[in-house]
């Protein structure tokens, strides 16, 4: 038996999109799938270290706006791994616009090139989470996946038995999009439904022993640098 090892997937440079695989005993778990058409990048990323998307056990998509759940219905067909969301994303999953709320001026004038809102290849998860806490240990992996809504109503989080978190749109890093540069600096990303939501579940995910979080823009961030933002998300 092995410790799960992360293994970034870079989707755009410079840390602006990222996702991640989950390695563990000979097989992968994907966390978020890009933009759409983006399987070579996790094909490319699975063969670095000696995997093939036959390997893919399972895909968590940790929300549904384009960027993560874009190439979840391409990953799923070409590996046969399913796809893993929270009841309250479903309707993003299959179509629905997300509901907008900009952090600040990126996320307005983001907002104003439209592509958030692009179509992508919609899907229907194959398991669909609807408590607030949930193993993985059926799929092979030392792992649970908790319920962390703020974001997105159904936004999801990967806790690893050593603090590790893959924790998606919770908290960004970086300038712009995140990432480039000060990465070691917390933020909001450029979109955030509820942030004292976002609040609550960072402060949760750091009461499970959280340590280092990796995020879909910039990071990875430390438990001290995520709480501080949690404190400011509470006065929004």
């Amino acid at each position: 038996m092995t410790d799960p090892k992360i293994v970034p997937v870079e989707m755009l440079p410079f840390g602006m999109l990222n996702a991640f695989l989950v390695v563990e005993n000979g097989r992968a778990m994907l966390v978020d799938t890009g933009l759409p058409r983006s399987a070579s990048k996790v094909k490319a990323a699975l063969e670095r270290h000696g995997l093939t998307l036959s390997d893919l056990r399972l895909i968590v998509v940790t929300h549904a706006h384009i960027d993560h759940a874009g190439s979840a219905e391409q990953l799923r067909a070409l590996s046969g791994a399913p796809i893993l969301a929270h009841q309250d994303e479903v309707d993003y999953c299959a179509g629905e616009p997300p509901l907008l709320r900009p952090s600040g001026l990126f996320g307005r004038l983001f907002q104003k090139s439209g592509v958030i809102e692009r179509r992508f290849e919609y899907f229907t998860p194959d398991h669909v989470m609807t408590e607030a806490e949930t193993g993985l240990q059926d799929f092979g992996f030392d792992a649970q996946v908790l319920h962390t809504p703020g974001h997105t109503p159904g936004s999801l989080s990967v806790l690893l038995p050593d603090g590790n978190i893959l924790a998606g749109d919770l908290a960004a890093s970086g300038i712009l999009l995140g990432g480039i540069a000060l990465k070691n600096r917390p933020k909001s990303p450029p979109f955030e439904e509820a942030p004292k939501q976002t609040a609550r579940s960072l402060e949760r995910l750091l009461a499970r022993g959280g340590k280092r979080f990796y995020l879909g823009h910039g990071g990875p961030l430390s438990a001290q640098r995520i709480r501080a933002h949690a404190a400011k998300l509470k006065w929004l």
